[in-house]
């Protein structure tokens, strides 16, 4: 009997410190962030959709790999079989998708969050893909002329946020991912529960479209310091120094930088770095707009 008090105390003890470390709580969840649609289980939806279970979110999930539907399924978690049907399940959706093209698929296209052109379910759009700034605009605008069916308190219209984040794979597993929020501010500091349990910050950038351009910016200067590190690293081992030996260098020093202590981009350098099928930076630049 002893044993199974103290069980049930560690058990306790334990799932404190887990809420406390995430600063968030499933027994204050707002009613009117409690449905939540996610829609792409991908590298990074997968864990964030999985942060927001643990958090105690009613998940209704999409993505169009059935193996990944069939993992939430298992577990109990509502899924759908395209976006339209997520969002008349749902309060609130987020996206979190490749690139821009399949962002205005999901919203726009046959089946889409906004299938009703007029009325849509949700009050709140969040997209957490890195897109490009004109794409988020455009798409914040159309959904601010549609009504909503079901009122929100004194909001008649739905509203977006964009809100791509910074920490790669390993952040979105651990919850501890930096989001940069464009949009309404009022809308953003609503949201700002579902961001506390997928990450350990959010920054409010402005208005619609300027968390998209502010991840472009990141983007852009990562890159920079990635190019830079790979560079040295290159010519350090062409010089004779190992790329371990120089990593060390650079994270006890002024070189230090993500590239460097977090994701290094020399295979064995660094345990975990370079994930599998993980997309590199300069790729994600591509997203910027040719025009």
């Amino acid at each position: 009997m002893l044993t199974a008090l103290r069980t049930v105390l560690a058990q306790r003890a334990i799932s404190v410190l887990i809420l406390r470390s995430r600063s968030f709580s499933s027994s204050v969840v707002p009613s009117s962030l409690e449905r939540v649609g996610f829609i792409g289980l991908g590298n990074m939806g997968f864990h964030m959709a999985n942060n927001l279970i643990n958090a105690g979110y009613k998940l209704t999930v999409h993505d169009i790999d059935e193996n990944v539907m069939k993992k939430f399924s298992e577990r109990g978690i509502f899924t759908s079989k395209t976006p339209s049907e997520v969002a008349d399940k749902s309060d609130v959706v987020i996206t979190m998708l490749p690139s821009s093209p399949h962002v205005l698929s999901v919203y726009t296209g046959p089946n889409g969050l906004l299938h009703d052109v007029n009325q849509t379910r949700p009050w709140l759009f969040i997209d957490s893909s890195t897109i490009d700034p004109h794409t988020s605009r455009k798409l914040s605008s159309n959904i601010s002329k549609c009504f909503l069916k079901e009122k929100k308190g004194s909001a008649d219209k739905p509203t977006m946020l964009d809100a791509p984040v910074s920490g790669g794979v390993l952040g979105a597993a651990a919850g501890t991912l930096t989001f940069m929020v464009g949009g309404l501010e009022d809308a953003y500091i609503a949201a700002k529960p579902l961001f506390l349990a997928m990450g350990k910050s959010s920054i409010y950038c402005g208005g619609p479209g300027n968390g998209a351009a502010a991840k472009i910016c990141n983007n852009l200067a990562m890159a920079v310091s990635m190019l830079g590190v790979s560079e040295a690293l290159a010519l350090g081992q062409h010089l004779g120094i190992t790329a371990s030996t120089l990593t060390n260098i650079f994270n006890s020093s002024t070189a230090r930088c993500w590239s460097s202590d977090t994701y290094n981009p020399v295979p064995g350098v660094m345990e975990g770095c370079l994930l599998q099928g993980a997309m590199t930076v300069v790729s994600r630049l591509n997203s910027w707009p040719k025009t």
